[in-house]
C-alpha cells in the first residue's frame, strides 16, 4: 500500500516538473519572439535603414558629438551631467545607440535627430569609444 502511494506521489511530480518545464520552455520561446519582433520594428524604421546604410565617419563624428553632446557627456564621451560613454558600442546595438540619440526617451537627454549622414558619422565615432 505504502509503496503504490510512493509511486502515484512520484508519477505526480513527474507530471508537475515536465508541465512546469514545458510552460518555462514557452515562456522563454515568448520573450525571445518578443524581442526580435521589437528588434524588426526598430530596424525597419526608415530612418534607421538610412543611417545604417551609410559608412560613417569618425573624424566627423567626433566633431558633432564635441557641439552637440559633450556638455553633457564630456569631452571623449567621460561623462559629466550624462554618463561616460566609453565602451557603449560593447553593450549597445547600432539601431539601439541610434534609438538612444533620437528617441529623447531618458531624461534629461533630450530627443535629437541629426540628418541621417550626420548619424552614420555619430555612429561612427560612438562605436570607436
Amino acid at each position: 500500500m505504502a509503496q503504490n502511494t510512493l509511486n502515484e506521489n512520484t508519477e505526480d511530480l513527474n507530471s508537475l516538473l515536465k508541465k512546469a518545464a514545458l510552460v518555462a520552455v514557452a515562456l522563454v520561446v515568448t520573450v525571445v519572439l518578443s524581442v526580435v519582433a521589437i528588434r524588426y520594428a526598430q530596424a525597419s524604421d526608415p530612418y534607421i535603414q538610412e543611417v545604417l546604410a551609410l559608412q560613417g565617419n569618425g573624424s566627423r563624428g567626433e566633431a558633432i558629438f564635441n557641439m552637440n553632446c559633450a556638455v553633457c557627456h564630456g569631452l571623449g564621451a567621460t561623462g559629466e551631467v550624462g554618463p561616460k560613454l566609453l565602451g557603449v558600442s560593447d553593450h549597445k546595438t547600432k539601431v539601439g545607440l541610434i534609438k538612444q540619440v533620437i528617441s529623447g526617451e531618458t531624461p534629461p537627454m533630450p530627443q535629437f535627430q541629426p540628418e541621417p549622414r550626420d548619424m552614420a558619422d555619430l555612429l561612427s565615432y560612438l562605436e570607436q569609444l
